[in-house]
């Protein structure tokens, strides 16, 4: 039954974690973004590169981990044996929970720098999208507003 509980809270977690999986594309926008007008510039893809965009570190995979190690540990013996396994349960709980929370929310992006029309280059970086790519010599549109651009077709 021990190892039932123990099993059923790695699933919980790895669950929770995916949960946290969330991005902001080209075409996805935040809740604090829609209805605020954006400025649109144009100009011409000069270069498109593959980035790593880092995953997320909110807690919520060291909580997660150092709960299921702590209970997981408890179960390794007697009252001293049992607290310290939980101890120790619960630390590498927490170290894998967040490793795990931030490898699962790591995307791919791309760091995509357009010559505009007036002349300047801008360079933006954003998560990859499969319906939208970007190659060198193509028209994009910026859009920018409230602290973020985006490229867009």
């Amino acid at each position: 039954m021990k190892h039932i509980l123990a099993a059923a809270l790695i699933g919980l977690s790895t669950v929770i974690l995916s949960g946290c999986a969330t991005g902001l594309g080209g075409s996805t926008y935040s809740r604090d973004q829609a209805r605020q007008e954006q400025s649109v510039r144009t100009g011409v893809v000069e270069s498109v590169r593959e980035v790593q965009l880092e995953g997320t570190r909110s807690g919520v995979g060291a909580v997660a981990g150092g709960v299921a190690g702590g209970i997981g540990g408890s179960y390794m013996g007697d009252s001293t044996l049992g607290a310290l396994g939980a101890v120790l349960g619960a630390v590498g709980g927490g170290l894998i929970g967040q490793a795990v929370e931030e490898g699962v929310t790591r995307r791919k992006g791309v760091e995509i720098t357009v010559k505009l029309d007036n002349g300047s280059m801008v360079a933006i970086t954003q998560e990859v999208e499969a319906n939208e790519t970007f190659k060198p010599g193509e028209r994009v549109r910026i859009l920018s507003g409230g602290g973020a651009s985006r490229v867009t077709h």
